[in-house]
């Protein structure tokens, strides 16, 4: 069961057997659901994948896999499409100050973090193939396997996707209704990663972790009646090797570090208009942290980090700049935990400074980001926490040095957050039941709020925003057994999000709600485990929202609901597990959207064959 009911700040945790009871195939299908989250999709089997907490907006949530953070310095955000689920043992998302103070100085600097874990070293698991198919042309396979001898623990993962993405759709555009077949949707991709761990001693390992990606799609792009045409291409590359270290040199006192070479490459070919561009972009990053963790005294710890990060960017817009950018990160932190409390204190030091080889860069960023998270014991299960995090957000490298759209003199978009909650945890041995619920509300300030402004025939990037946020996450967890070998599990999370536009009283759509940003959405979902198999439902629904921060009747989007089964039937044969699994998504047929003009495919199924061996 996941752990958010025990920690000082809202965490939510989806487990590799709960991933294979949804009909999530990537990381950023998994997230939806979670409470407090909403993913933008793009749509397809390709369509890009981001996901924004509290309506924060998808650059204040890092990423972190296997330990390291991973990121974009363009955009300041992942597409977490990219990571399927074949090789994924559990994935973990924190909201404000982590309990857990033994982790690298960068993972602080988000207001929010994704923490996505391997099975790339887990000790002897065998070797697992998977194959996949379904709707609209979808084929998959992936390898997973390991294996350790003595002090050595080595482990690889394959997978290749492809997909043609044509679905049919309805979608009202104004006052006509499209009838279409989705266009220039394809997907190949394939993914590789090699794994090696070295046990030195009893207490000090070494890691090792190469990774390759490789993507080339077809970009549908908005549905407008008058231009149904769609040629843009991406094609994009990456590839890091990582390295970790840890020396756990007693029970009082424990160090880790990591080192992280990155390259990302993407080129974008548009030819719809007629005049055909096709822009390059390449990024190389250098990453390295270190942690020292000790026990202070009796339920009193402390920790110190220290990250750097290099970064440069080259594209081949015209007057591109060339930047580079230099970061530091430090962090000191205080964890207390003895008898009812648990308490925990950080401060963040961030500098940041820049070069480039066309023009003036800009003035770099300093600044101190203290957090705090509290939470008291009451008894019979139930626990409050409450927890207040001081953060921003450097403006992207596209922000500050985009041709003709950055901005050199932008500020950081700052967020301060407060957390109060309420959470329940029970287990019943006798009927072998149990039960997680929480309740957490929180009040926001952001404050220079990065935006795009028109400003004559262009956008600019400005910061001219201010808004408030206020809302409510609750999540309720259940699971009970009712006979030799059937079992019910029961999941359903809610959000109540309330965040507005705050900048400038005479505007029109001041105190109008945030772009794409819901009041109302959840999911609930039910699985009856037996014998012979189990059997899911699962529900995602979201309310209405609004294309542009103006909340008029043109610009609103509809709420949609998604519908879904999944049946899963385990095979022995001999000394192979074999596993089913029938899929079957959006079962109304409905097309919806999650970004206007971008419709969702209708009812569309998946089936996946597993051999483990």
């Amino acid at each position: 069961m996941p752990v958010n009911a025990l920690s000082a700040s809202p965490v939510q945790v989806i487990s590799k057997d709960e991933l294979q009871l949804t009909g999530a195939t990537d990381v950023g299908q998994a997230l939806k659901y979670m409470a407090g989250i909403q993913v933008k999709d793009y749509g397809g089997v390709g369509g890009m994948k981001t996901v924004d907490a509290r309506g924060l907006g998808s650059q204040h949530t890092g990423v972190v896999y296997d330990g390291v953070q991973v990121g974009d310095c363009q955009t300041g955000q992942v597409d977490l499409g990219r990571f399927t689920l074949g090789n994924i043992q559990s994935i973990y998302l924190t909201i404000g100050q982590d309990d857990d103070i033994y982790q690298s100085a960068k993972t602080a600097a988000s207001a929010a973090v994704v923490h996505i874990n391997t099975q790339a070293f887990m000790q002897d698991k065998g070797l697992s193939a998977s194959l996949l198919t379904g709707s609209y042309g979808l084929a998959g396979a992936s390898l997973l396997g390991s294996k350790t001898w003595g002090r050595w623990h080595l482990s690889a993962f394959a997978d290749y996707r492809r997909a043609d993405g044509n679905y049919h759709f309805k979608l009202k555009n104004g006052l006509q209704t499209i009838s279409q077949k989705r266009d220039n949707s394809d997907l190949q991709d394939w993914r590789g990663e090699l794994n090696a761990a070295y046990s030195i001693s009893s207490k000090q390992t070494i890691r090792l972790k190469l990774y390759g990606y490789d993507s080339h799609r077809g970009l549908p792009g908005a549905v407008i009646y008058d231009n149904p045409l769609a040629n843009e291409r991406l094609a994009d590359k990456n590839v890091f090797a990582q390295m970790a270290y840890e020396n756990v040199m007693s029970d009082h006192l424990k160090l880790k570090a990591a080192m992280k070479w990155n390259y990302s490459w993407m080129r974008d070919n548009d030819n719809q208009a007629g005049t055909p561009t096709m822009n390059r972009y390449m990024q190389n990053e250098v990453y390295a942290t270190t942690t020292l963790w000790a026990r202070l005294c009796e339920g009193l710890s402390g920790a110190v980090a220290h990250d750097f990060q290099y970064n440069y960017l080259s594209m081949t817009l015209p007057s591109c700049p060339y930047p580079t950018r230099y970061s530091h990160w430090t962090t000191a932190a205080l964890r207390y935990a003895h008898g009812f409390l648990t308490a925990t204190a950080s401060l963040l030091a961030t500098h940041i400074r820049e070069s480039v080889k066309l023009g003036e860069p800009s003035g770099g960023f300093n600044r101190l980001s203290p957090a705090f998270s509290l939470a008291l014991d009451c008894g019979r299960g139930v626990r409050i926490r409450a927890g207040y995090k001081d953060i921003f957000r450097t403006p992207t490298l596209s922000d500050l040095y985009y041709t003709g759209v950055g901005r050199r003199s932008l500020r950081p978009e700052k967020n301060r957050q407060m957390n109060v909650g309420v959470t329940y945890q029970a287990h019943d041995r006798h009927s072998r039941s149990t039960l997680q619920a929480t309740l957490d509300g929180y009040y926001g300030n952001i404050t220079d709020k990065i935006v795009a402004v028109p400003r004559m025939f262009l956008l600019q990037m400005m910061n001219v925003g201010k808004a408030r946020q206020w809302g409510v996450d609750a999540t309720l967890r259940g699971m009970a057994t009712l006979a030799h070998g059937y079992s019910v599990r029961l999941t359903a999370a809610y959000s109540y999000m309330n965040i507005t536009d705050r900048t400038n009283k005479s505007d029109v759509y001041y105190a109008d709600q945030i772009a794409y940003t819901p009041r109302h959405s959840g999911n609930a979902g039910i699985t009856l485990a037996t014998p012979w198999g189990d059997m899911s439902y699962h529900l995602i629904a979201v309310a209405r929202r609004y294309s542009l921060g103006y909340n008029i009747p043109a610009n609103r989007v509809a709420g949609y609901a998604d519908h879904s089964v999944t049946l899963s039937r385990p095979w022995q044969l001999g000394k192979v597990k074999l596993t089913t699994k029938l899929d079957v998504m959006n079962i109304g047929g409905r097309n919806y959207e999650v970004v206007r003009y971008y419709p969702m495919a209708g009812c569309n199924w998946r089936l996946g064959i597993t051999l483990d061996m």
